[in-house]
C-alpha cells in the first residue's frame, strides 16, 4: 500500500509503430490509428503542456521481442526533460542496461516477467526503483507477446510472484478496454492494488477526466498513476485538466 498521498502521476502515452505515433484498439496491430509521424515533437508538446512523466511503448518491439523503434525512442529522450518509462520488447539484461544507460527512468517488462521471472528479479536488484512489471489482462488472465497470447496465470498470481523482488510498480492494463475509450477498469485495478504491496499504474480505456477522478481516491490503496493516450489525442481529455484532477 502507498503510504504517502502525493496525488496520481499522469503518464501521457506515446505508442510507436513504424516510427509513427499510433494507438491500437485492444492491442490489435491491424487496428492502429496514426496520430503523428514525429514522436519527439509529440513528447515536446506533452512536456510543454505540463507533463513530468511519459509512457512510451515500442509496439513493433513487443511483437519482435527486441527494440525496433530505437531511433524514435532516442529522439523522445532528447526532447522530453521529464521521466520516461519505456516498454515493448525488453526481454534481456542487455536491453534493460541499454535503455537505462541511455536515460530511460524506468523500463517495463511484460512477457519476460512471465517467461523469465529471474530477469526481473536480477534487474530489480541491480536497479532498485527502475523496473516496472506489466500485468496485462484478458478476463483476469495474463496476456503476453504483444497481448497475442493468453496464459493460464491470473493477474494477482503473477503480481504476487514479485512482491519481494523490489520492483518499482505494476502496470495493469485491461486489454479488452485499451484504445476503445470504454472507461478504465477501476474495480479490477484497485482490487490488484489492494492484493499486493507494490504500487499499481492503471492503463487501458481512459475516456475522460471522470476516470482520473474515480482513481484519485485510491492513491491510498496503492494506485500510483494512470496512463492515458487516445483520450488525449482525440481531445476528450485535456492534459492540464488531467493533471489538475490527479493532483
Amino acid at each position: 500500500m502507498a503510504s504517502v498521498d502525493s496525488g496520481l502521476i499522469i503518464f501521457p502515452a506515446i505508442d510507436l509503430k513504424g516510427g509513427q505515433v499510433v494507438r491500437l484498439a485492444e492491442g490489435d496491430m491491424d487496428r492502429a490509428t496514426v496520430y503523428g509521424d514525429d514522436p519527439a515533437a509529440q513528447a515536446a508538446a506533452f512536456l510543454a503542456a505540463g507533463a513530468s512523466h511519459l509512457h512510451v511503448v515500442d509496439l513493433d518491439g513487443a511483437f519482435a521481442g527486441e527494440s525496433v523503434n530505437g531511433a524514435a525512442v532516442a529522439g523522445i529522450l532528447q526532447a522530453f526533460a521529464g521521466k520516461v518509462q519505456l516498454g515493448g520488447g525488453i526481454r534481456s539484461r542487455e536491453s534493460v542496461e541499454h535503455w537505462l544507460d541511455l536515460g530511460v527512468e524506468r523500463v517495463v517488462i511484460g512477457t519476460a516477467a512471465l517467461e523469465n521471472p529471474e530477469l526481473v528479479r536480477e534487474a530489480a536488484r541491480e536497479h532498485p526503483g527502475r523496473i516496472v512489471v506489466a500485468v496485462d489482462a484478458r478476463d483476469g488472465m495474463v496476456a503476453t507477446r504483444g497481448w497475442a497470447d493468453v496464459s493460464d496465470v491470473s493477474v494477482v498470481e503473477l503480481a504476487r510472484r514479485f512482491e519481494d523482488a523490489g520492483v518499482a510498480a505494476l502496470l495493469f492494463t485491461d486489454v479488452g478496454r485499451d484504445g476503445l475509450l470504454k472507461g478504465c477498469n477501476v474495480e479490477a485495478t484497485v482490487a490488484l492494488a489492494r492484493a499486493v504491496s507494490i504500487p499499481v499504474i492503471a492503463s487501458g480505456g481512459v475516456t475522460d477526466v471522470r476516470d482520473i477522478e474515480l482513481l484519485r481516491p485510491h492513491v491510498a490503496d496503492g494506485i500510483e498513476g494512470v496512463i492515458t493516450g487516445r483520450a488525449l489525442y482525440d481531445g476528450r481529455l485535456g492534459l492540464a485538466e488531467a493533471l489538475e484532477a490527479a493532483a
